[in-house]
């Protein structure tokens, strides 16, 4: 979970998002560790990765690791409720999986950091949310994440449905704090 390797010591692809879990305290990780104990056995077999050369060879994701893994923190948190929503935001819902572009080897662009991005599935874009990109009020986004509910009378789609979904059940604080979170994030330069 925390620094993307198998308990038989191979590297995970960055796709299972280690590189934000990364920033999760050793609590939070025993908690979810419990929580998915409790979930039923899947019917399913794994399937094996069908990745192209030479991203199938395993060995050289210690390299891309050294070139773009660490544990720090992007923004600047100064208030315990920044801090909240750094630490959901950064760690626990690894937004900027999505809402970051990737350079050429796969790295995230934290220059462009929650500035929207490709759609991976190939269609379309995910939206930026950094000032002058996402005017929504703390409390619309907060709202969205919520209700699924625009401030234009739109709702979630795609995968950002399920997102809406799962953020739906945060408390109000926790949705809060994601809000103010993206209303500190700074301007596209």
């Amino acid at each position: 979970m925390l620094e993307g390797t198998s308990p038989e010591g191979a590297h995970y692809y960055p796709a299972f998002p280690w590189t934000t879990y990364a920033r999760m305290r050793d609590a939070d990780v025993a908690d979810l560790w419990t929580f998915m104990a409790t979930l039923p056995p899947q019917d399913r077999a794994d399937v094996p990765h069908e990745v192209g050369f030479p991203f199938n060879i395993r060995a050289s994701l210690g390299g891309w690791k050294l070139l773009f893994a660490d544990d720090d923190w992007v923004m600047p948190a100064d208030t315990p409720e920044l801090e909240r929503g750094r630490y959901l935001v950064e760690a626990l819902g690894h937004c900027a999986e999505c809402h970051t572009p990737r350079n050429a080897l796969g790295g995230p662009d934290k220059t462009l950091w929650m500035a929207g991005a490709p759609n991976p599935a190939g269609e379309g874009k995910i939206p930026g949310l950094r000032q002058g990109q996402l005017d929504w009020s703390a409390e619309d986004i907060a709202y969205y994440l919520e209700s699924g509910f625009t401030p234009d009378f739109d709702s979630a789609g795609g995968q950002m449905a399920e997102v809406v979904e799962n953020m739906s059940k945060l408390a109000p604080e926790d949705r809060a704090a994601i809000a103010a979170y993206v209303k500190a994030l700074p301007p596209v330069q």
